[in-house]
């Protein structure tokens, strides 16, 4: 060790840190692999069978080809690195995640190539490419042991032993993972017939060559583990020993600078690499354009939406390789943020209870040949995103945003792909999650077809063979030639218009036809050409964060005054302005932006913002930050840059050239390899089989060699840039493992004993700061962003699953504060919570967080998987054991029925009920799946404010939930549960409207009871009543009430919220005269009722004379609610005019409350106030703005008292007079004065106005509705309002001589200067666009 302790100065600059190599050991034979063992034990346990049974003996019914061993590692080279220890239980299991596979001569045993990704408790990444091959095994006592086991399978396999298979998620998930292992039907089947015979047959075992890298230098290490490969096949030896390879990689290649490139010597072939510069996007050298090639354009654009969108994502291919490719492009297209969650690409068949997870994670599920996705139970699915690679085609999670601009994105890069051959038309359109009865038909029948044909159109369709897609080429040609599209082309070419599919298309040809040109070998071409498409596919979506997030900065929050109070107060802070980021943004882009910047990844990138005014800016900040500014530069951005319109990449092809330049001419050329000191005899090795290297020399690094020397001084500056890079990373993991922590974080892979203390950083440096509370981070958080791989004892994860119960229990305090401070508005501001308004987009992103957080609380755990929702599969069996209850119980314990004499009283109450909501969604023929109902269910629950009294009696049935869910579930942890509940129940302070809101089409059942005054009228009438319910989404036409009810349901189109009743009658018979209190209506699903006050007269010769009236409405808070802890809420809706206001204006009692000249006064500046500042609101939380026309204390309430005031309405042994018949009068007196010629010498602009009043006021009288003086007058001053006439009418009638008989001295309207201020008061109205509801307009033609 002494030896690579000497080199460790060297070492962070090292190309390589390992190489490794994975086999069978043949000393300890054959042994099951013990995480297999792991696996049966757990299921074992989720079954409720003895697990110590299960875990021990054989399984006998398995092919023992097909069985998992154990595979360790053989050797490494050097034994320890520093700065990387070598982690041998992850690099085992990842090199060969199914452990060792066994062939005989008469299978496929063609090489493999894979990458893998070891994610360290830094959060800092370390690769690994391995090669893996097929062996003969010498051994004896392997071969008489695997014959001897098939001899037992053989006596094992009768028909009788077969157990019929279990249920449960995990076990058709092992079962569907072990179908058809082998490549060829034919070889199967004839391995079924004869299996292994010592005797007739020889047997193969893999073995995996492995090289680790701090860098994904992708290609290069193919390429060289591959040739090392070919120098133990060969027929001739190589040309120095392996060991000179080995130890060359290892020691004297060193990783190229950033911006530079680097050649160094394979066995046979030199290999070039490159490594973008510092203002260059960061290196991914794993090919996208094959990532593009097996799912298509649009499917990956789809998936890389739901990464951004921290949903879980799982990648499932037969090909570990692909599972890789995937992964690692989908990641890299995020740039500038990171991925924040659990990250394994590839998923080793021993940790699929990892799936489990309740968290996001992006994952990789390797699939047997031939299984069929059907089968494949996975255990929650409600927000996962399905990646079938090798199918092409993806199943989407049921409603999430698109990305903006989504379909000029995936036409960009269809050009950039069609520019270099490749079709972007590759994968099957997405789905979307169905019911399972639909789901079969997703899959084909016949995935042996499906894969032969998929196989031919990759082939076809392949770049790497330098193929354009065969319909291209054929198009092509036929445009070649073709002698009349051709003179047709150069008549276009002529009138300069450029036919540029034809131009592209040409273009990838000509590019692939100049293949191997320039003395580059066909491999280097290739790599030139994937390393330019990999860098403009990735600049295409980096240019679009650049648009979207041209003005990030400006929203950021810099509130701390350092480092150490930022961290100190981290949890309490907000940090970036979402509400007027989002009021500054397109409307198209709202819905996906909404949803992601409230994700993880989002707020990581903001911490990392605000912390990089103390600390160097991160890598990636940099750079973005870097585009920024030159856009701005090149571009003085003015505001239409907040338009939508797309905005193309400009610098593809600058930053395609810089790595062409770079490739080109090689910066630098590592050191030979060379003979190495060896005894004579040493690295000598038999054809076939790779040989055991010499430790020896291997484990020390060279100590006197010229890079090492020439490389000192440049070594000693790049150890102090790691330094600070090494700082930059602290800050990194300080957020990722700290400030997550305190954040809303879901990345829980962390097994700490103990929660974290309360952080109060010492009086320090802000780095000395970091640097304590990084420490404290990783003594405490071991692993955060994959699972450890070395310790899977069940204690462990009883620990892991003890950790996503609390950060569950976690999430939903934070997800239900969110919403309670964005949802109470002004008061939350004033407690200093951060901007007021909320918009109904962020609303619903907030529900929609919330419900697949419940999704996943209820899916933790499950004992069997039952349809696509967790939650609704609960549900339905709460709802089948209640019904057998109620069933099995005597039908006389109905609702007790109502008496007829309360019937008109009130309304009768609505029952609560868990499983009558649920019928409710069970009606709704709109939503189609599992996922959607329980979705719905949670926002009818939320509205009604019964989501934690639902949730509680469903919990309420043990014996349910002990069937249903696991010992670990988190539905089953007594005292969280308890907390969740409470946590959901603070969500009663505030109405939300989460249901009616969306579900905008359906039926909805109401409720009607009209209430009577009765002392002063009679309870019922003759006449013939009918009502209409207006409410924002629409009107329920008129309904005739029947004779002598007062109370009737009606069926109607979801109306949204109410704002007015009218309510009328045909006045016959004798009583047709009705005195009513108010009406009230209720939605029977929501159970939200609403009271419309009336307190006024329907009849003719009565009241003002109406026979019918426009009641605006309020809505009723449930008398229980202050009981059952729901009493405070957001302020009430405004309501129709009280009954004394309304008695006191017409005179019903003479002696009613009349307001002083100033009191109406500051009421009509208060009314117009009112109007303006709904105006001032975004559109989407204005509330109604017929309440602030027409109900208590509006404009219509305001300008009856000022008309009122000094009125002479009551005459001794006269009906009483109305406002309404000054104005009548005043009309009469102007027609005539017009008529007698008097009007003709007033100006022009008074005459226009004058016609106008008499044509209004004409108009509203002649309308064949019967509303009575005081709703003529309301429906004028409405109109007069949305017309902007009001304030040129008033002079006309102040200048009327009726005035003088009809009103007092004192009145208002004989006040000049009054009536001067009223004009200019009313004029401040005209800005604003008033609408009128149809309810108030009905009949009126003018």
């Amino acid at each position: 060790m002494s030896g690579s302790s000497a080199v460790s100065g060297a070492a962070p600059c090292r190309f390589a840190h390992y190489f490794a190599i994975c086999g069978i050991d043949t000393e300890t034979g054959l042994e099951p692999d013990e995480l297999a063992a792991l696996y049966q034990w757990l299921e074992a346990d989720r079954q409720g069978r003895d697990p110590d049974t299960a875990a021990t003996g054989e399984n006998f019914e398995q092919s023992p080809l097909k069985r998992t061993f154990k595979s360790k590692v053989l050797a490494r080279y050097p034994q320890n690195v520093e700065w990387n220890p070598f982690d041998q239980d992850a690099v085992n299991m990842l090199c060969m995640p199914k452990g060792l596979s066994f062939r005989t001569q008469a299978d496929q045993r063609d090489p493999q190539f894979h990458s893998f990704i070891i994610t360290k408790e830094d959060g800092s990444r370390t690769y690994g490419f391995v090669h893996t091959f097929y062996e003969e095994v010498t051994s004896p006592q392997i071969c008489s042991a695997m014959h001897t086991l098939y001899q037992m399978h053989n006596a094992e396999s009768t028909p009788s032993s077969s157990s019929s298979s279990s249920s449960s998620s995990m076990d058709s998930l092992a079962s569907s993972l072990d179908e058809a292992d082998s490549p060829t039907s034919s070889s199967s089947s004839s391995r079924r017939a004869g299996g292994y015979d010592s005797s007739r047959d020889t047997l193969y075992v893999s073995k995996a060559l492995c090289l680790i890298t701090p860098m994904p230098f992708m290609h290069a290490c193919r390429r060289f583990l591959s040739q090392l490969h070919r120098a133990v096949t060969a027929d001739t030896a190589p040309p120095l020993p392996l060991e000179s390879y080995v130890h060359n990689i290892l020691y004297e290649v060193p990783l190229p600078a950033p911006g530079r490139s680097l050649k160094f010597h394979g066995v046979y072939e030199p290999i070039v690499c490159q490594r973008p510069g510092l203002g260059e996007l960061q290196l991914a050298d794993f090919p996208l354009a094959e990532a593009f090639t097996l799912l298509g354009a649009e499917n990956l654009v789809q998936v890389f939406t739901c990464t951004l969108l921290e949903m879980q994502i799982l990648l499932y291919s037969h090909d570990y390789q692909r599972l890789m490719t995937v992964a690692e492009g989908i990641t890299t297209l995020l740039f500038p943020f990171q991925w924040q969650h659990v990250y394994v690409p590839i998923l080793p068949a021993s940790l699929l209870h990892f799936l489990d997870a309740p968290v996001p994670y992006l994952m990789g599920l390797q699939s047997k040949e031939g299984a069929d996705r059907s089968k494949l139970e996975l255990p929650q699915e409600a927000n996962l995103c399905f990646v079938d690679i090798d199918n092409h085609y993806i199943e989407l999670p049921e409603d999430f945003p698109q990305f903006p601009n989504k379909t000029e994105l995936i036409q960009e890069l269809s050009e950039v792909l069609l520019s270099f051959g490749l079709s972007a038309n590759t994968g099957a359109p997405p789905r979307t999650r169905t019911s399972p009865s639909s789901a079969p038909g997703s899959t084909p029948s016949t995935p042996g077809r499906e894969r032969k044909t998929v196989a031919l159109r990759q082939l076809e369709d392949d770049g790497r063979n330098g193929n354009l897609a065969v319909e291209e080429l054929a198009v092509l040609q036929l445009l070649q030639g073709n002698a009349t599209l051709e003179r047709l082309q150069a008549l276009t070419k002529r009138t300069g218009v450029t036919v540029a599919r034809v131009d592209a298309l040409r273009a990838g040809v000509k590019a692939q036809s100049t293949e191997g040109q320039g003395g580059r070998t066909a491999a280097e071409e290739e790599e030139l050409r994937n390393a330019k498409l990999n860098v403009q596919l990735r600049e295409v979506f980096a240019s679009r964060f650049t648009t979207m997030f041209a003005d990030y900065e400006a929203f950021v929050i810099q509130s701390a005054p350092d480092l150490e109070s930022w961290l100190t107060n981290r949890e309490q802070m907000h940090n970036f302005d979402k509400a007027s980021f989002l009021s500054d943004q397109p409307e198209p882009y709202l819905p996906f932006l909404s949803h992601f910047i409230e994700t993880q990844m989002f707020a990581t990138f903001i911490d990392n913002k605000i912390m990089s005014q103390w600390e160097e800016k991160e890598p990636l900040i940099r750079v973005f930050d870097a585009r920024i500014d030159k856009a701005r530069l090149y571009n003085v951005r003015a505001p239409s840059h907040r338009s939508s319109s797309y905005q193309r990449c400009s610098i593809l092809k600058e930053s395609a050239q810089a790595i062409e330049q770079r490739l080109m001419k090689i910066d630098h050329t590592a050191i030979h390899p060379h003979l190495l000191d060896m005894k004579i005899g040493q690295g000598k090795y038999t054809q076939g089989f790779f040989p055991k290297l010499q430790a020896d020399v291997l484990n020390t690094g060279p100590t006197n060699n010229k890079w090492s020397h020439r490389t000192a001084t440049a070594q000693r500056k790049k150890d102090r840039h790691r330094q600070q890079t090494e700082h930059l990373a602290l800050d990194n993991d300080l957020k990722e493992q700290g400030c997550l922590v305190l954040q809303n974080s879901m990345a829980f892979w962390e097994w700490d004993k103990a929660s974290p203390p309360p952080i109060k950083p010492p009086k320090k440096s802000a780095s000395a700061s970091c640097l304590k509370y990084m420490q404290e981070a990783r003594s405490l958080g071991k692993n955060l962003r994959q699972p450890k791989l070395s310790d899977l004892s069940p204690a462990v994860i009883a620990q892991t699953n003890w950790k996503f119960v609390e950060g569950l229990l976690k999430e939903c305090r934070m997800k239900t504060k969110r919403m309670l401070v964005e949802k109470m508005g002004r008061e939350a501001v004033e407690l200093g919570h951060g901007d007021a308004n909320i918009t109904g987009l962020e609303e619903n992103t907030l529900i929609a967080s919330l419900c697949d957080l419940l999704e996943r609380i209820w899916s933790h755990g499950l004992q069997v998987k039952q349809g696509k929702s967790a939650l609704w599969s609960h549900l339905l069996h709460y709802q089948a054991r209640e019904e057998k209850l109620d069933q099995s119980e005597s039908p006389v314990s109905q609702v007790p029925e109502r008496r007829k004499s309360d019937s008109f009283i009130a309304m009768p109450s609505l029952r609560v009920s868990l499983i009558q909501d649920m019928r409710h969604i069970q009606s709704m023929s709109e939503i189609k799946t599992d996922v959607g109902r329980a979705r719905a269910w949670i926002r009818l629950s939320l509205e009604k404010k019964l989501l934690s009294q639902h949730l509680k009696q469903l919990l309420s049935r043990q014996a349910l939930t002990k069937k249903l869910y696991k010992r670990y579930a988190f539905l089953r942890c007594e005292e969280e549960k308890e907390q969740f509940l409470f946590h959901l129940l603070s969500l009663n302070a505030v109405d939300y409207f989460c249901f009616t809101s969306v579900f905008t089409t359906i039926v909805i059942p109401y409720r009607v009871v009209i209430i009577p005054i009765k002392k002063l009228s009679n309870a019922m009438t003759t006449s013939n009543p009918w009502v209409c319910a207006s409410g924002e989404l629409g009107d329920s036409g008129i309904m005739q009430i029947p004779k002598n009810v007062l109370e009737m349901t009606f069926d109607c189109q979801n109306l949204g919220k109410l704002t007015t009743v009218q309510l009328g009658h045909d006045n016959a018979g004798l009583l047709a005269k009705w005195l009513v209190d108010c009406v009230m209506v209720r939605n029977e699903i929501t159970g939200h009722t609403y009271r419309f006050p009336c307190g006024r007269w329907l009849g003719k010769g009565v009241d003002d004379g109406s026979l019918e009236r426009v009641l605006i409405g309020e809505l009723v808070v449930p008398s229980g609610e202050e009981d059952s802890g729901r009493g405070c809420r957001t302020p009430p809706l405004q309501r129709s005019p009280s009954q004394s206001r309304r008695i006191s204006i017409t005179s019903l009692s003479g002696r009613g409350y009349k307001p002083t000249s100033a009191q109406i006064q500051e009421a009509i500046g208060e009314s117009v106030n009112n109007i303006i500042k709904h105006f001032h609101k975004p559109e989407k939380e204005r509330g109604s703005l017929t309440v602030l026309l027409c109900g208590e204390n509006s404009l219509v309430a305001a300008l009856e008292q000022f008309f009122n005031h000094g009125f002479k309405s009551a005459r001794l042994f006269q009906k009483t007079v109305f406002v309404w018949d000054f104005v009548e009068k005043a009309v009469a007196y102007m027609e005539s004065a017009d008529q007698m010629g008097d009007l003709q010498e007033t100006a022009e602009p008074l005459g226009m106005t004058c016609q106008s009043l008499c044509h209004y006021v004409n108009s509203i009288n002649s309308t064949p509705r019967n509303i009575g003086k005081d709703g003529k007058f309301q429906l004028l001053v409405c109109l007069g309002a949305r017309d902007r006439l009001l304030p040129q009418w008033l002079p006309l009638l102040v200048e009327c001589p009726l005035i003088l008989r009809m009103y007092e001295d004192t009145a208002l309207l004989r006040d000049r200067s009054t009536v001067n201020t009223l004009i200019g008061v009313l004029e401040t109205i005209h800005d604003f666009p008033i609408t009128l509801e149809a309810s108030l307009v009905k009949g009126i033609d003018l």
